[in-house]
């Protein structure tokens, strides 16, 4: 059984057998609620490549540390994949957020496209932002990983288009597309970017913008999948031609 995973800021200056010791709402969440235990083994990582584990020192009740047995840095994974994710409504951003963490995501984007039911502005803007990057957080210590999802700011489509112009492959789901992911093959060493439009569809002008900036146009099949899980399909799909699922 893997090791549960914890967050901390910094992890410069950790060595072998030094102790290190956590605080915060992140220690509060691990002694209070996972009710960690003295001589327990975890891994702390800063979600940037360096991890660190070994067993409980101490513990309080909003901090506890470990004396390092283990240290390691992670190369990030190849290909890199960055979903632009539109803006679902409800609660479905948290999901599809959580799930493309899962499945290996580096970057995820949200996108105000022209068909979006949500919309974000200001307060609210702000408040569903955090809660996405918490969500990120949260799902990529849960996948036990050394490198984070990163969430990205919102996006407007000329930025998204922008987005596509500088990836090495990049693909928009539409349901309309006559070609499907079988088509490409790429390689570990290319950027993978993967637009998911909202509940609503992409617009003709997306559309358009996004093949001129060279992005390929393909369909998952002729099932209609929600916005907040046609990404992780579509990502699965690509990943498995690469290394990193073989």
């Amino acid at each position: 059984m893997s090791l549960p995973v914890h967050w901390v800021p910094s992890l410069d200056g950790a060595t072998v057998g030094s102790t290190l010791e956590v605080t915060g709402d992140e220690a509060h969440h691990a002694v209070a609620v996972r009710r960690l235990r003295f001589g327990e083994a975890v891994v702390l990582t800063d979600g940037l490549g360096r991890s660190v584990s070994g067993p409980v020192a101490t513990t309080g009740k909003r901090a506890f540390s470990i004396e390092v047995a283990s240290l390691s840095d992670t190369p990030a994974p190849q290909p890199e994949v960055t979903v632009v994710q539109a803006i679902p409504k409800g609660d479905r951003g948290e999901l599809a957020v959580e799930v493309l963490t899962e499945v290996g995501v580096a970057r995820i984007v949200p996108w105000a496209a022209s068909r979006s039911v949500a919309v974000w502005k200001g307060e609210r803007a702000d408040k569903s932002l955090a809660r996405w990057r918490t969500t990120a957080r949260e799902a990529s210590k849960q996948a036990r990983r050394s490198w984070f999802a990163e969430v990205g700011d919102l996006a407007t489509t000329a930025e998204v288009v922008a987005l596509v112009s500088q990836a090495d492959v990049a693909v928009v789901l539409h349901e309309a597309a006559r070609g499907g992911l079988d088509v490409l093959d790429p390689a570990d060493d290319e950027s993978l970017l993967v637009v998911v439009g909202p509940e609503g569809g992409l617009s003709d002008d997306e559309v358009a913008a996004f093949e001129a900036a060279g992005a390929h146009v393909v369909r998952l099949g002729a099932e209609v999948l929600r916005t907040s899980t046609a990404g992780v399909a579509a990502v699965a799909a690509l990943l498995s031609r690469t290394g990193r699922w073989r």
